[in-house]
């Protein structure tokens, strides 16, 4: 998504504009629908061939920003986001079309249109708040959960807890807000899984 908006801003459409947001989507479906068929193809090297594709991608909007004279500065909004500087009006959208991509993801059970709904979740948030508050958000609940119960529930509350924790940090910091929430998130999510790891008792060697 990133790299789509990167993409629409190099060819001149405007920034944050209907365009700009297509590419994005264009982007990340495309990105998914890859991934989706490498996981059916070659499932034993997924998690690789994921960490390749950021990589990529993330080289990629490098070399379509090098010529751009704001684009280490425009690579870093991307990257970090300005949450705090988000607009009041664009919330209530955003916020109507969040609640209807959660809706849609307990109706639809197939694989592919999990896939399209997540490019659009991951479209429509990854200006806002940055690619890495984006890939935190949606990594760091999951794998902190992963040997609890009523898992949702908890990913929802570390969210929250680790979001107004990192703005809290950031107030008091004067530090970059991004950031600390990203930090602040990942050392909630490592606490609690060593926790429910050390609950459940760790698994023998062997």
């Amino acid at each position: 998504a990133g790299l789509g908006v990167i993409l629409g801003d190099w060819l001149g459409f405007e920034h944050h504009g209907a365009a700009v947001q297509a590419f994005a989507f264009g982007a990340a479906l495309a990105g998914a629908l890859v991934l989706n068929l490498t996981e059916r193809l070659w499932p034993e090297v997924q998690e690789a061939i994921i960490g390749v594709a950021f990589i990529l991608a993330a080289n990629a909007a490098l070399l379509l920003l090098a010529a751009n004279p704001h684009g280490a500065e425009h690579l870093k909004d991307l990257l970090v986001g300005q949450i705090l500087w988000v607009k009041a009006d664009e919330l209530p959208l955003l916020g109507v079309i969040s609640a209807a991509l959660l809706a849609l993801t307990f109706w639809c059970r197939s694989r592919i249109g999990f896939y399209v709904l997540f490019a659009c979740a991951v479209t429509v948030s990854v200006q806002l708040v940055g690619i890495y508050l984006v890939f935190a958000t949606l990594i760091v609940p999951a794998l902190a959960t992963l040997r609890l119960r009523h898992r949702l529930g908890v990913c929802y509350l570390l969210g929250a807890l680790g979001y107004v924790a990192g703005l809290a940090l950031s107030a008091m910091t004067d530090l970059p807000t991004g950031p600390l929430v990203v930090c602040t998130l990942s050392v909630l999510g490592a606490a609690l899984f060593l926790t429910s790891r050390i609950s459940h008792g760790a698994p023998s060697p062997g």
